[in-house]
Formats: C-alpha cells, sequence, structure tokens
C-alpha cells in the first residue's frame, strides 16, 4: 500500500503542475487511447471471451466500439467545451461582462464494474481525461482478463504520473485508498450496497460521487402494443449479455388481454436469437462466477418456468428463461435480478401496474411499449426513473445527446458525451469589470441610496 500511496501522492503532484490542462494534452492522450484500442481489438476480444463468453460481434457493439465512439464526439467537440462561455450580466453590475469556465477537477478515482468490464471503466476515462484530470482506474476483480489486460495497456501508454490502474480486492482496495488519499471525485459504477458505502466515504471527506447503479427497470406492454416488437426488443434487451446488465428489463407486466400472446411471442424471439441451444450458441454468453450462478439458480422456484429453466454450474450456464405466476412478494420482485431470467406479470389496468412499480421506485430505466399516445405523458409523468424508452429497450444508453444516469437508489449525477465533461469538470464563475466607470453610489456612504438600490435590484 505504500507504493499505491506514493503513486497517488505523484498524480496531485503532476496535476499541479498543469501539465493535463491544455487543449493539445487533452486531445492527445484522446488520440493515444483510441489508437490503442484500435491496435488491441483481438486482445480485447480474447479477454472478454474469457471473463463473459462475449463474441467479437458483441464486444464491438456494447464494449470497444461504444469508447470509440465517445471518443470520436469528445474529439469533435472539446475545444468548444472548454472554450469559456460568455453570459448576461445583471444591470448593477454594468458594464461588466460575465464568463463560465469549467475547470479540471483534480485527480478522480474511477471504479467499474464486471459486467462490461471495458466500455464501463474507459467511457468515464474518456471524459475525466477531456476534463483535463489525473485518473485512477479500478477495473472489476470479478473479471480478470479483461482488468488485466486494462492495466497493462495503461501501463504502456500513459505515464504513471497521469494515469493509473489499480487491480485486486476492490473491498479492500478502494476504502484503503480512500482512506489515505482524497480524491477530487469518486465515479463508480455497481450495484446499489456497494454505492452505499463509497458515498458514505466519499462523505467523510466532502468528496463528490457519480454513482450509476441499478434496481428493478421495468417493462410495461400495454394492451395496444405492438407484440411481435414488443417480444423481440425485450427479448434482445433482457438476455443481451447473459442478463449482466444494469439497464436490462428486470421484469414485465403485460396487459392480461395480451399476456398469453406476448409470451408466446417471447418464446419464439429466444429460440430465434439464441436457438434451442443457448448453451453452445455463439450468441449467449455466460454467467460471471459461481455466486452469481447461485443465486440466480435460486430465483427460478419463484414461478412457473413458461421457457427455459436449463443451467450448468461447471459451463456456469443458466438459459435464457421466463416465469409466469410470480407473486409480487417473491424474492425475485425484491432484488435486482441481474441474470437471464426474466419474470412476466399480468395487470389488469393501469392503476393497478402503477402499485406494483411503485414497491421499486426509482429504476435505472423504464421502458413502455404502447401504440397508443395517449398513455405515454401518463406513465412519463408519473414515474421517476433515470432514462428509458418507448417501444424499444436499452438503446437509449447509446445516444450519447442523452444524459444517462439513474435518480434515487439507482443513482447520482450522469455522464455520456458532453454530460461526462460536465462530470468532471466544474463550473467556474468569472466576472470582469473595467476600470473607466466607476459610479459612486454603489460605496458608502449609504443613507438616502435605497430607493436606487430598489430601482437597480429587481
Amino acid at each position: 500500500m505504500t507504493d499505491l500511496n506514493s503513486s497517488l501522492v505523484n498524480l496531485r503532484s503532476y496535476y499541479n503542475s498543469h501539465a493535463t490542462r491544455s487543449y493539445t494534452f487533452r486531445k492527445k492522450q484522446l488520440q493515444t487511447l483510441k489508437q490503442t484500442l484500435l491496435a488491441n481489438e483481438k486482445e480485447i476480444e480474447q479477454a472478454l471471451y474469457a471473463d463473459l463468453k462475449k463474441n467479437p460481434e458483441e464486444t464491438y457493439a456494447t464494449e470497444t466500439g461504444l469508447v470509440l465512439a465517445e471518443i470520436n464526439v469528445v474529439l469533435k467537440n472539446l475545444g468548444k467545451w472548454m472554450t469559456p462561455k460568455s453570459v448576461g450580466t445583471n444591470l448593477v453590475n454594468f458594464p461588466s461582462s460575465s464568463k463560465i469556465y469549467r475547470d479540471p477537477l483534480g485527480v478522480v478515482l474511477i471504479i467499474a464494474p464486471w459486467n462490461y468490464p471495458l466500455q464501463l471503466l474507459l467511457m468515464p476515462l474518456v471524459g475525466a481525461i477531456a476534463g483535463g484530470n489525473c485518473v485512477v482506474l479500478k477495473p472489476s476483480e470479478f473479471s480478470p482478463a479483461t482488468s488485466a489486460l486494462v492495466k497493462k495497456l495503461i501501463q504502456e501508454i500513459f505515464p504513471p504520473e497521469y494515469i493509473i490502474a489499480v487491480t485486486g480486492d476492490g473491498a479492500e482496495v478502494v476504502p484503503a485508498m480512500m482512506r489515505n488519499f482524497r480524491f477530487d471525485h469518486v465515479f463508480y459504477t455497481g450495484s446499489i450496497p456497494v454505492g452505499k458505502s463509497i458515498y458514505q466515504m466519499a462523505a467523510e471527506k466532502l468528496v463528490p460521487v457519480t454513482l450509476e447503479l441499478g434496481g428493478k427497470s421495468p417493462a410495461i406492454v400495454t394492451a395496444e402494443s405492438d407484440i411481435t416488437i414488443a417480444a423481440k426488443r425485450i427479448a434482445f434487451g433482457k438476455f443481451l449479455n447473459a442478463g449482466q446488465t444494469c439497464i436490462a428489463p428486470d421484469y414485465v407486466l403485460v396487459h392480461n388481454t395480451v399476456k398469453e400472446k406476448f409470451i408466446n411471442n417471447l418464446r419464439e424471439k429466444i429460440i430465434q436469437f439464441y436457438s434451442d441451444d443457448a448453451a453452445n450458441n455463439y450468441n449467449y454468453g455466460k454467467i460471471i462466477n459461481e455466486k452469481r450462478f447461485d443465486k440466480l439458480i435460486s430465483y427460478l422456484s419463484d414461478g412457473n418456468i413458461v421457457t427455459g429453466g436449463d443451467h450448468n454450474r461447471e459451463k456456469l450456464f443458466i438459459a435464457p428463461t421466463v416465469l409466469k405466476d410470480v407473486s409480487a412478494d417473491a424474492s425475485i420482485m425484491q432484488e435486482e435480478i441481474f441474470g437471464p431470467i426474466l419474470p412476466v406479470i399480468g395487470y389488469n389496468n393501469t392503476e393497478e401496474a402503477m402499485e406494483i412499480l411503485q414497491r421499486n421506485p426509482t429504476p435505472l430505466a423504464f421502458y413502455l411499449f404502447t401504440g397508443d399516445k395517449n398513455p405515454e405523458k401518463e406513465w412519463i409523468d408519473k414515474i421517476s426513473f433515470g432514462g428509458g424508452c418507448i417501444n424499444n429497450a436499452d438503446w437509449h444508453f447509446t445516444n450519447h445527446h442523452l444524459p444517462f444516469g439513474g435518480v434515487g437508489s439507482s443513482g447520482i449525477g450522469a455522464y455520456h458525451g458532453k454530460f461526462t465533461f460536465d462530470t468532471f469538470t466544474r463550473a467556474k464563475s468569472v466576472m470582469k469589470t473595467p476600470t473607466w466607470f466607476d459610479p459612486a453610489f454603489k460605496y458608502p456612504p449609504l443613507k438616502g441610496k435605497l430607493k436606487l438600490f430598489k430601482w437597480f435590484i429587481k
């Protein structure tokens, strides 16, 4: 730990030297990261296959490609984002001018999960570099192949006084770092319980945080939905990465008049995507470890299996599974599933569905499938959620024009595109006042000036 403490001190010294602040420096680091990802594409594919059985196409679409796209957006806009923004000045300060600068935060800590171990580590890194910060990266120990590769690449392309990757048991490494060093920001993606712990440690030193957590993200299928499209898009969003996606539909509420039709379509789409032998299917991944496997298997008794249910602990395989006849009080409805098991619950009216949703408020994502525009506003107005889609699932995450983040128990703060740059910088206000005009009424003595003050300050 002594060596790590010295590394953290070196990061602070390097940041204080102002070496990271120029546009030229930031642009060069982003270009270097981009070139490194492109040059090591095969190694990245191999690491993600080893950790999660991801195929090259899924690896690019959900990991490497998203990071490259984020870098391209930042490179295109960084100069504009860094330029101080002129804003208005009120009458009482005439003839002053006002600007908002975006200042780097300092030395920041980025903690990533195992489910998208490359993308969820490097997407925030892109914003931290763009913001002019020094960075400590903590990849997940539960995705060891990807974590080892990321550490190797970071060491090869960035000086250790600028960016470092720290591996090891997060439950030991992160608290030790946060006790012994004051970061200027902590960006954490992961579970709600660990997020609460991170928040508590940060609060002791008044360190601001971004927390990208999870929760039970619902999908609502109304009676007016295109059932075939709803089943296809929900199946894709749910079983991508074997269900190990923080924004995956966690459960489906479907109107009872179309429930059986939806379930039949869902079963068909699962077979179409993953065949009837998902264990050996090119497109289907594996569960991250035995602990998660055992937890997921415990959910299978919480309802009647409509399709799937097959599993193999040695291969960390659980087939895409749909449950029906699930009680709202069952354990699977109290916790985020984070795996390839999807409860489908019928409802009779909007009020009944709303009551079920309120048992797990403030989800990270919300998906509404309907062919009628009238319910859209009601659902969006009444349900608090981080972000979501109408007649789609998961894809809002890929739109850098939208801020991605949670609300309440599903997180604090947001990122992607310009929002990531804003997360890793702070607004610094500056008002400039000329010396050629200096009215006496602003200064003492003040007696008799109240009427004038009331005219100016309104």
